[in-house]
């Protein structure tokens, strides 16, 4: 009879990196950390860090022959995604974020997932962390419906098909059918992958008994940069892709627009430029920005019972600041396109 070990899929767990000094140890330990009876290894994708994660991930390499690297000298994350996967053996590959932590039985319940229900790709909930009082707001925020859109892998908690996942647990087959990752892609790389696997016949599947700890950014212009990015990237995709799109996706970017129309309507009024009727009317422009300081108020005020009264205000900043640059990125992206908007969030300053 054979053995557990050798009944159950191999699974090779792929990270690109880059400057992750102070978070690529915990990352690699849990993974190493899993539960999971079948072969497993690990293949880091290194960009030119230089902040010590190179050295960290060489020595921890040299350590344990389940670690293995590969150079990914132009840093970008789809590329060193597909050289870790390219460079790895198993037939399930699972995605790895430097900025997370795997819970110790992910692994497990993913394989039996994927092979439970035979979907290409089988994702869970992002549940952000923090260290600091900044990180933590950060988290609430990315743990929040309002945070980043609803998408199923933040706040879901219904099992059953979904158009992305986070991170991913796949069939190295359904990568393969799908031409991996596309490297003219620097952000939402998976949100597309998923796309073309669903437009391929393939199943995306969200099962929220999976979770994995995520850390965000650790300061206010990172995050800044951070989200610019991705807001540029998703406009990007959008640019290429005329088709469905989630609603969600133009709500940032909405927005935007009705506070810089609300601060121009309110300079036409203060100077006489706009008045009677016609003034009247146009003031229905600052209803948008209304309702979402009522929204900001009601989320730090009242429907938060566990953060304490001192660092709740600290929200009214983060929250804006990610839905305000990712905005400012989307209409960016849309207007000029993303080619040339890179994620420098991943820097050491």
């Amino acid at each position: 009879m054979a053995s557990k070990e050798t009944s159950l899929p191999g699974v090779s767990f792929v990270m690109p990196v880059l400057n992750e000094a102070d978070y690529i140890e915990n990352a690699i330990s849990s993974v190493l950390a899993q539960e999971y009876a079948g072969k497993k290894e690990v293949v880091l994708a290194l960009g030119p860090s230089t902040d010590g994660t190179t050295e960290k991930v060489l020595a921890l390499a040299k350590a344990d022959p389940r670690i293995r690297t590969v150079e990914n000298p132009k840093a970008d994350i789809p590329i060193g995604l597909n050289l870790a996967i390219k460079a790895s053996e198993m037939p399930i590959i699972v995605r790895v974020d430097a900025h997370s932590e795997l819970e110790p039985g992910y692994t497990a319940e993913a394989v039996a997932t994927l092979q439970r229900t035979g979907a290409d790709n089988v994702g869970g909930i992002m549940h952000a962390k923090g260290r600091t009082a900044f990180q933590a707001t950060v988290a609430r925020a990315y743990n929040s419906r309002f945070g980043l859109g609803g998408a199923q892998y933040h706040s879901g908690s219904q099992e059953g098909q979904a158009e992305s996942a986070y991170l991913g647990v796949f069939r190295r087959s359904a990568l393969e059918k799908a031409g991996y990752f596309d490297e003219t892609i620097r952000r939402g790389e998976d949100w597309e992958l998923n796309l073309r696997i669903r437009r391929g016949g393939g199943k995306i599947w969200f099962d929220p008994k999976l979770k994995v700890n995520y850390w965000p950014r650790e300061n206010w212009p990172k995050l800044v940069r951070q989200f610019f990015a991705t807001g540029a990237w998703r406009a990007e995709l959008v640019r290429r892709d005329r088709g469905r799109n989630p609603w969600r996706f133009y709500a940032p970017p909405a927005l935007v627009l009705s506070i810089i129309a609300s601060v121009t309507v309110a300079i036409l009024q203060l100077t006489g430029v706009l008045h009677g009727k016609l003034g009247l009317f146009v003031s229905l422009i600052y209803a948008a920005p209304a309702l979402y300081i009522l929204l900001l108020i009601w989320l730090t005020f009242v429907s938060d019972k566990v953060r304490p009264w001192g660092l709740r205000p600290l929200f009214l900043v983060v929250l804006p600041t990610m839905h305000l640059s990712w905005g400012s990125g989307f209409i960016f992206g849309l207007i000029k396109g993303a080619k040339g908007v890179n994620d420098t969030s991943r820097t050491d300053d």
